[in-house]
């Protein structure tokens, strides 16, 4: 087998600049990247990795892994933690920096990689790729902070502080969407306090995760202290989440998978961090600059083609604006060119699989039944599209908030509108909802935006801009059922990946009882 790191990185520039895949050179094998060695899985089985908008073209040929991997990965983990753990976090930060540098100059081969293996148009995908720079930088920047307590003693000549320590061995499950950009929100804290980390990225990108792998590997990390395992989701993530080794688990994606990891790591009293989506809505105000709105709804609608936690889906519109508002996202929409997204000029890549495709073609259906689509909703037809999962942004009107349209996560480029009379139904209808991820409103009135701020039921909150584009020095997570209430990037990431010790030294010479000899009778 092929090592498959230095041949599948140079296999990313083989696809066109026009998006047309290239069939003419053989598939790349991958292997697992466990203790610091390229490896096959013990099953001997593999899997292909498919270009979602041309499927004749293989990406990549990944290990089908099982359970004996992850045991011996998080056993690799294991081994390493103790030098890890021991090594300075300035230091450990020293080699985040080198990794960080080594993204950013391989940044346009990740980028254009992001691309074939899941879609997004090369502009965005560079700016994922840019996502993952920065956390990099931001929690390198942590070997040199990550600030604890100090704080005055009760009693005299004492000294009482906190300080954090790393869990250990960290389970990082990572899905398709983002498959750099989120993987380094995880692992950047995770390392740089000092925890190992044995990594299973989604089955549809694990390329990208490949080429991750290698830049941490050459910046220095030390082997076992990054672990990556493919296979699929009922092998190699049960395995990973039920392995009574794994002292913290953090995942991104599905609910109902989300629920599943919780319960069982609930039962060993293990940490675990979930980011689990949204239903998220712009609001828009009769105040509001409508060109700035429809700029910010067409972007977070069907920017990664509505493939994205933070997506819009719902827009909630004051009645007096909505059919101005419809009009200009309708002719707006229209305009979005469909395609491979290496080609420049495209607007919108394809949905990740032809899975995805039936789903989003499901509510599409359930839309034309019960709604009135004005714009798209079917599979796009025509040349350079045909062997891609390709499906046009819809735009559906009439929709009430309880609606399962308004409801349930679709994961595409569907938007859903919803008219109402007045402020306070505007954001009644924001918040009725499971999710509590991200939302918008559009106004001119500051005392409004205000209002909205303090009234909107989610974890992040915007004012004057679409539901996307969060700034990884920020918190990042959401409530009710987007989340269980940790957050990823900003400081708050540290949180996931450390226990709190309380230190106290007593200088005194003598015995001091607190809360007894501090206090008079």
């Amino acid at each position: 087998m092929e090592r498959g790191i230095a041949s599948g990185a140079a296999s990313d520039d083989r696809a066109s600049s026009t998006g047309a895949a290239s069939h003419d050179h053989p598939t790349p094998a991958y292997g697992n990247f466990i203790a610091g060695e390229w490896v096959e899985s013990v099953t001997g089985r593999t899997f292909d990795s498919l270009n979602p908008a041309d499927a004749r073209d293989v990406v990549g040929r990944f290990q089908l892994s099982s359970a004996s991997d992850v045991a011996m990965a998080i056993r690799a983990a294991e081994v390493a933690g103790p030098g890890w753990r021991a090594t300075p976090a300035p230091k450990r930060a020293e080699v985040m920096f080198r990794f960080a540098a080594l993204l950013a100059e391989h940044k346009e081969r990740r980028a254009r990689a992001m691309t074939r293996a899941m879609g997004k148009v090369i502009a965005e995908a560079r700016a994922a790729v840019q996502e993952g720079i920065d956390i990099a930088f931001l929690m390198a920047g942590e070997g040199r902070r990550m600030f604890g307590d100090t704080v005055p003693s009760e009693l005299p000549d004492k000294w009482a502080m906190s300080v954090r320590e790393p869990l250990g061995v960290a389970a990082i499950v990572t899905p398709w969407n983002f498959p750099i950009a989120i993987p380094c929100w995880k692992m950047m804290p995770a390392l740089v306090t000092g925890n190992t980390v044995v990594w299973k990225p989604a089955s549809d990108t694990p390329g990208c995760a490949a080429l991750l792998v290698e830049l941490l590997a050459e910046a220095g990390f030390p082997a076992g202290t990054v672990n990556l395992v493919t296979g699929t989701g009922e092998e190699v993530g049960a395995a990973l989440v039920e392995n009574p080794d794994v002292d913290v688990i953090s995942f991104t994606g599905h609910e109902s998978t989300g629920r599943a990891i919780a319960q069982a790591a609930g039962r060993r009293l293990r940490r675990v961090a979930l980011e689990l989506g949204g239903k998220n809505a712009i609001t828009v105000m009769d105040d509001a600059d409508l060109g700035l709105a429809v700029d910010g709804i067409v972007w977070s609608a069907f920017g990664t083609t509505g493939q994205r936690c933070t997506a819009c889906s719902r827009v909630i519109v004051h009645e007096t604006v909505a059919d101005a508002l419809i009009d200009r996202l309708v002719e707006r929409t229209r305009r979005l060119r469909l395609g491979d997204g290496l080609d420049p000029a495209v607007d919108v890549g394809p949905l990740i699989s032809g899975h995805a495709l039936e789903k989003v073609s499901g509510y599409a259906g359930l839309a034309r039944s019960e709604h009135d689509v004005v714009c798209g909703g079917r599979r796009a037809a025509g040349e350079g599209l045909e062997h891609g999962f390709f499906f046009e942004p819809a735009i559906v009107r009439d929709v009430r908030p309880m609606d399962r349209l308004a409801q349930e996560e679709i994961f595409g480029p569907i938007l859903s509108v919803i008219t109402v009379p007045d402020y306070d139904a505007l954001v009644t209808a924001a918040n009725q909802t499971r999710y509590g991820l991200s939302a918008s409103i559009y106004t001119a009135s500051v005392n409004t935006a205000f209002r909205a701020m303090r009234d909107l039921r989610a974890g992040l909150v915007y004012v004057n801009a679409g539901t996307i584009g969060a700034e990884t020095h920020l918190p990042f997570g959401g409530m009710k059922g987007s989340g269980n209430g940790h957050r990823e990037a900003g400081h708050a990431a540290l949180d996931t990946f450390t226990e709190w010790k309380a230190v106290y030294v007593d200088y005194s010479g003598r015995l001091q009882r607190a809360q007894i000899d501090n206090q008079p009778g």
